[in-house]
C-alpha cells in the first residue's frame, strides 16, 4: 500500500529528475558521453504521482474520490 508520505517523496523525486534533465539532456567529454532519462517518461511519472498524491490527500481528509461515468441511452 502506498502512503501519502511515500507518494509525496516519489513526486518530489520525479520533479528533481525533470529539473536535472532540463539542464542538459546529454553531454560528452572526450570519448565519454552521458545521456539522461527520457523527458516524456519523466513527465508521465510526474502526472501519475501528482494524481496519486491528490487522491491520497482526498481520502486522508475523509472525502471520497468522485468518478464520473457517462451513459449513452440506446433504443435497440
Amino acid at each position: 500500500m502506498i502512503t501519502l508520505e511515500r507518494a509525496k517523496a516519489h513526486y518530489v523525486a520525479w520533479l528533481d529528475a525533470e529539473l536535472a534533465v532540463s539542464t542538459g539532456q546529454s553531454y560528452s567529454i572526450g570519448s565519454r558521453s552521458l545521456t539522461r532519462a527520457n523527458l516524456a517518461e519523466i513527465r508521465k511519472q510526474i502526472d501519475y504521482w501528482e494524481n496519486k498524491v491528490a487522491a491520497l490527500t482526498i481520502t486522508a481528509s475523509g472525502g471520497r474520490i468522485r468518478r464520473a461515468k457517462r451513459y449513452i441511452p440506446r433504443d435497440l
